[in-house]
């Protein structure tokens, strides 16, 4: 980075930073923080190097903390007469703002050097190097810090952190809000006008550039900034030779909006851009010098958002923009409920965030590239009330992009292809959306009302269009107040028959496995007209939603529009966008599950499938002697989440806990009735002495990774789930070996497998993690417990024939005399043996791994697969267990065959 970077990016006519400056000092180095309040609130840490200050932009500003390790993205160079710069940044100038010098003073390297010179040279490599040391005598700031480069945050990402001396303290050293220059805080610098600090003095300059309105506060655009990297600008483009070549048209009228494809995951993509998903309405703005229409999706008139009716009318120009109308919350997060009930700005703060410009001036705009029309858009939209924004284009990875919005609560994001022209009506795969949050718009086909309830109706009955006819996809019965009840009864009523809009009328009332009683709730059937939006966590395989939560009605959709959006596959969407115009190869990267978890706070909260989940204790050692945390178990089961979930779906789960690590003392817990999570699932089950009582069921990953801050270590299912609870999905032969070698363990496994082939059966093998090994057959949840555990005592009959030195069928240890147990036991209800990939409570931190057969074989070591390598083994293996899950034996001509073999 060099001055010409920082002097590219300022009109010096406009601003009064400085534009060179020399040290004022031959012998020290300086450094300067400076406060500085623009398009959000951060701090700019500078240091004197090589002529210049380089400059880092720390958020949430320094700490003095050891324990708080704070971002800061390297920005460009600064000449060094910034380090005395306070003032005002005219608005839309580059940094626009307000700047105070917050510390200044100097530095030194840790390490002892005679000359300034010496010391630049050996902090210019350390900073090449990505490892700055340095100490601090500044007015508010001393003492010894850190500056690290870190990944996943951008090549400019960096941690400032500080060492822990006698000048380290949990003070919140930012609470000192005022300049050491001018002892003026920020606000007071704002009302002080058109002055700078000069000579050591602050002096009245030529006014400059123009101040715009302040906004409300940090949105969500920013916390990404902090999360990501600075946004990047469309670019140097001439935005007059751009409409010079646009075509002549007029104003287009009931133009539909473009609309973007369902992908299943991010990707990365250097050829794409990405935006915020805002959860609104979106809405097409048609401004003209003699009136506004705002209309929606369907071309009705937005109405009732007059005050962005009002603000467009002041724009004076004539132009076609394309945006959303949300409302945002006090962390800058859109609230879709909140918007669907806005009657006026004491309902919320009312936004219209515009991302593309159709037609102006009397020049059809939609020909032109997404990064074209960006341009125009910047150039022509008044920033003089924040209630219409540009909603900002990230130049970002996407994955990471992905992530921090997941991070910062946001319902998901919009990529979309540079080059990209503007199709109206058009579902294009040049636009990909990607949802953090599951949502889906259905019909209203109805309502329920249970038995002795107070409440106007229970749950909503939903329905989805496939063709013309409208399938039940379940209900809804959460989400909405009473208030919010009533308004929607007054809605229905005009809408209410006794003719079911259902082909074949639903069982509403029907019980599952989770809700297995009746609830007495009779349909009330309403006209499909009424279309809502839901948040939820899965649909079924019957095509129903679960744990469904009404987010509000969706005034802008036609009902006979709702159908079922379903993902498609992301590298075949960018494909082909990429093939659309370039004929190239090259596949876009596909996101990599990495780590839930930083690595610095102890405590840290992170939203799961929708959940909160709270993370506490997080340096705690698991496995003491390997120095394995529990934050690198958390971690560890994020990554594997999609693996593992298979093999505990819908099962009850036996909870071996540890929560003091693998030396610990360790207990079961099958019992979660009133201590689990509201949104957890549960299996009920009557212990002998007829208390009721409730197994936690596996679900997804917010429940695999409560179950983690539980401190179980391994995860323990079912061999049935609880749809066919009495019914296994596999049958399980386990070598449980005494004083066996594991050479021995590895003889055995090949001789079930030689058994299973004789007889045409399909056997999956698994470490399990300690000592044997797991071998497991699909059973397709055809058979009873007792079926399955006769044919397992079938199988080990025969190897125990073959090897009885070493193999034995005593179940009692005692009566083992140090031989390897061929355990065929395990399959009965309630059994439970580490699931494939879990981790296992053992040194080294093992995991039950998966194998194929050719795998095993003398050599083979249980410490072969870790915590460490687990995953990066899946992404070249895959799950080489998922046959288990499909298609069972059949048993009766499997027992018919194995007599005629063995008899």
């Amino acid at each position: 980075m060099t001055l010409a970077q920082y002097r590219q990016k300022r009109d010096f006519k406009k601003t009064n930073e400085p534009k060179s400056g020399k040290s004022p000092d031959n012998k020290r180095l300086t450094f300067v923080v400076q406060k500085h309040d623009a398009s959000r609130l951060h701090y700019d840490f500078r240091l004197e190097m090589g002529g210049v200050l380089k400059s880092w932009a720390v958020p949430k500003g320094p700490s003095t903390d050891p324990q708080t390790k704070r971002l800061a993205m390297m920005v460009e160079d600064h000449p060094m007469d910034y380090r005395l710069f306070e003032g005002i940044i005219p608005q839309g100038e580059y940094g626009g703002g307000t700047v105070i010098v917050w510390d200044e003073g100097t530095y030194e390297p840790v390490e002892t050097f005679k000359t300034k010179k010496a010391q630049e040279k050996h902090l210019l490599e350390q900073l090449d190097k990505g490892s700055l040391k340095i100490r601090l005598h500044g007015q508010k700031l001393h003492g010894e810090y850190a500056l690290v480069k870190t990944s996943g945050m951008g090549e400019n990402g960096w941690l400032l952190i500080k060492h822990n001396d006698e000048y380290a303290s949990k003070t919140d050293i930012t609470k000192k809000a005022k300049s050491v220059l001018s002892d003026k805080t920020i606000a007071q610098i704002e009302k002080s006008g058109n002055k700078v600090w000069r000579n050591g003095r602050e002096e009245e300059v030529k006014k400059l550039g123009k101040r715009t309105k302040k906004g409300n506060g940090k949105d969500a655009e920013e916390h990404l900034v902090d999360d990501v990297t600075e946004t990047e600008e469309p670019g140097k483009i001439d935005v007059a030779a751009v409409l010079k070549k646009a075509p002549k048209s007029p104003v287009p009228r009931n133009i539909k909006p473009m609309k973007a494809t369902l992908i299943d995951e991010p990707f990365d993509d250097p050829d794409w851009l990405y935006e915020v998903k805002w959860d609104g309405y979106r809405a097409i703005a048609n401004i003209g010098k003699s009136g506004v229409k705002l209309i929606s999706r369907n071309n009705i008139p937005f109405e009732k958002y007059y005050p962005i009716v009002d603000l467009l009318k002041q724009w004076h120009i004539n132009a076609v923009i394309d945006g959303e109308i949300v409302v945002l919350d006090n962390k800058g997060l859109s609230d879709f409920g909140a918007l669907q009930n806005w009657r006026s700005e004491a309902d919320g703060n009312l936004a219209y965030y515009v991302f593309d410009i159709l037609w102006y001036e009397g020049k059809d705009l939609m020909g032109l590239t997404l990064l074209e029309r960006q341009a125009i858009l910047q150039d022509i939209l008044p920033t003089d009330d924040d209630r219409i924004r540009q909603s900002k284009i990230f130049a970002a990875r996407g994955i990471d992009f992905f992530d921090a919005a997941e991070q910062v609560g946001l319902e998901g994001i919009i990529a979309k292809k540079s080059d990209s022209t503007y199709t109206s009506d058009m579902r294009s795969k040049e636009w990909l959306k990607i949802k953090v949050q599951r949502r889906q718009e259905v019909v209203i086909a109805g309502f329920t009302r249970n038995e002795g309830t107070s409440k106007l109706f229970s749950a909503l009955i939903l329905g989805v269009y496939e063709g013309d006819r409208l399938r039940y996809a379940g209900k809804v019965g959460t989400g909405f107040s009473d208030k919010e009840q009533q308004e929607l009864m007054k809605r229905f009523k005009p809408l209410i028959t006794k003719k079911s809009p259902f082909d074949v009328e639903p069982d509403v009332d029907k019980p599952s496995r989770f809700r297995p009683q009746r609830l007495g709730a009779t349909p009330t059937w309403l006209k499909p007209k009424l279309v809502c939006e839901v948040n939820y966590a899965e649909v079924t395989s019957e095509g129903l939603f679960r744990q469904a939560s009404f987010k509000g009605l969706r005034e802008d959709k036609d009902a006979d529009e709702v159908v079922m959006e379903s993902a498609v596959d992301t590298e075949a969407a960018v494909s082909k966008a990429d093939n659309d115009t370039v004929n190239t190869a090259t596949k876009p990267a596909k996101r990599e599950r990495r780590t839930l978890l930083n690595p610095r706070e102890e405590t840290q909260t992170r939203k799961v499938n929708g959940k909160e989940l709270k993370f506490t204790n997080l340096s705690k050692v698991y496995w003491p002697d390997d120095g394995i945390t529990k934050r690198d178990m958390f971690n560890y089961y994020h990554r594997i989440a999609e693996y593992i979930l298979p093999y505990l779906k819908d099962r009850p789960m036996s909870l071996n806990r540890f929560p003091n690590g693998i030396k610990g003392p360790s207990f079961y817990q099958k019992d979660v009735k009133g201590k689990a999570p509201e949104w957890a699932n549960t299996y009920p089950y009557v212990t002998s002495e007829d208390e009721h009582k409730e197994y936690l069921v596996g679900d997804d990953e917010a429940t695999l990774l409560w179950m983690a801050s539980l401190g179980c270590i391994e995860m323990n299912p079912w061999f049935s789930r609880v749809q066919s609870p009495d019914k296994p999905d596999y049958c399980v032969i386990d070598l449980d070996p005494d004083k066996n070698t594991f050479e021995q363990v590895i003889e055995a496994a090949q001789e079930v497998k030689a058994v299973l082939d004789d007889i045409d059966v399909p056997g999956y093998p698994k470490t399990s993690g300690s000592t044997g090994i797991h071998i497991y057959i699909p059973l397709g949840a055809k058979y009873t417990y007792d079926q399955s555990q006769l044919f397992a005592k079938i199988i080990v009959n025969l190897v125990h024939e073959r090897l009885p030195d070493f193999t034995t069928l005593e179940r009692k240890v005692s009566s083992r005399k140090g031989k390897m147990y061929l355990d065929f036991l395990q399959n009965r209800p309630g059994a439970t043996i580490a699931g494939p990939y879990s981790l296992r409570p053992k040194p080294g931190a093992t995991v039950s791994m998966p194998l194929a057969w050719d795998e095993v074989k003398p050599g083979l070591k249980m410490r072969d697969f870790t915590i460490h390598n687990a995953f990066d083994r899946l992404k070249q293996t895959g799950d080489l267990f998922k046959g288990v899950l499909q298609k069972g034996i059949d048993l009766k001509k499997t027992i018919k065959k194995a007599k005629s073999v063995f008899d």
